[in-house]
């Protein structure tokens, strides 16, 4: 029997998992070049790829059991061996990061033997492709010291698309989603992961004397992170699993796949480039923005409502939402504001365009 609720042991798993969130965004922050998004943009592919396989297993597999619990302890330090790596994943860390992650891989596909006749069949399609990538991002760690940063961003993207290229058969068939378990997971992810926009507001608020307008400030980050929890949590969760009941049980596998998948990797970015630039802005809220700083708050809020707005369209089955689509425009438009006038400026715009966005968008539940 499928499990219906995330257990207590599932969201230690993913506090460990989300601390890559946070590497990813020092990363971001300490380098937006372009060389900097791109080694971003690949790392989160893969690490969000295995995430959301862990999430397909204990779909499957309860984390209730021993056995599988001190298994799953064993992904855990897998992915924190990634995460630790993360700073330095494309030059001496990088090794690490390879076998951390083949460390993930093999545990994922080793407890999938253990779910039904269905879920191996269709792990014997996944589970190859997953040990190839993980191999091939070893490859990276092991040339890195050795070659230039081009063959290794060229074999890392070599390891993406490995895993993320769709094949013609169907390597969905097989397996059961239990709606409400599934969507519950992923929503404690993307609170956790929000959690990390709240973590840059405060550290960079603390490293500076306090008072009234840096707490106003303060305040203004704050408020942004809760609107863009707003909307993806205003009664979209319960509707979410309202729908994938409905939907028949044989299609369920591809909708998450693209809806919790795909359009998820686009959220998890839009909070990572987001808290990046959160740092900036708070930190010199009544200077010009550098550019790289803008562009990261703009575009970060800008990619989250546009992964919203894809994400929607999956899962319920509806056209692309316009109001969702203008909102990311309306946030890129912000970017000259932080960048000629202030960080404040352009934060207070983007509070404004997420809470028009959030207090007007009608519910999927009544739609």
């Amino acid at each position: 029997m499928h499990p219906q609720r995330v257990s207590t042991f599932e969201l230690f798993f993913d506090l460990v998992f989300v601390f890559t969130i946070t590497q990813l965004t020092s990363a971001l922050h300490a380098d937006s070049s372009a060389a900097g998004v791109l080694r971003v943009l690949l790392m989160l592919a893969v690490i969000w790829w295995m995430y959301g396989g862990y999430a397909w297993l204990t779909n499957a597999v309860s984390a209730e059991h021993g056995r599988y619990r001190l298994a799953l302890l064993v992904g855990m330090i897998g992915f924190l061996t990634v995460s630790l790596a993360i700073p330095t994943a494309f030059t001496t860390g990088g090794l690490l990061f390879g076998l951390g992650y083949l460390l993930v891989v093999l545990v994922h596909a080793a407890l999938f033997g253990q779910a039904g006749e269905g879920a191996i069949r269709g792990m014997r399609v996944v589970a190859p492709r997953n040990v190839a990538a993980a191999l091939v991002i070893t490859l990276a760690g092991l040339l890195a010291p050795r070659v230039g940063t081009a063959v290794v961003l060229a074999v890392w993207a070599a390891a993406v698309l490995v895993l993320w290229l769709p094949q013609r058969a169907s390597s969905e068939r097989g397996f059961e989603i239990a709606p409400a378990h599934f969507v519950e997971r992923h929503g404690l992810v993307i609170i956790i992961a929000l959690g990390e926009s709240v973590i840059a507001v405060a550290a960079s608020t603390s490293a500076h004397p306090l008072g009234v307008a840096r707490l106003g400030i303060a305040t203004l980050g704050l408020l942004l992170s809760v609107m863009l929890w707003w909307v993806y949590f205003d009664r979209d969760d319960r509707a979410s699993v309202d729908a994938l009941e409905r939907a028949p049980a044989a299609e369920r596998p591809l909708k998450v796949k693209v809806g919790y998948g795909y359009w998820h990797y686009a959220l998890l970015l839009g909070i990572i480039a987001t808290a990046a630039g959160m740092k900036d802005a708070v930190s010199a809220p009544f200077h010009h923005l550098h550019f790289p700083a803008a562009i990261a708050l703009a575009g970060g809020v800008a990619l989250y409502l546009g992964g919203h707005a894809g994400f929607r369209r999956t899962i319920f089955d509806q056209r692309w939402s316009s109001r969702l689509l203008w909102a990311a425009v309306a946030a890129l438009a912000t970017v000259p504001l932080g960048r000629h006038g202030t960080a404040a400026i352009q934060l207070a715009a983007l509070v404004l365009v997420l809470s028009a966005t959030a207090l007007r968008t009608p519910s999927t539940s009544r739609a």
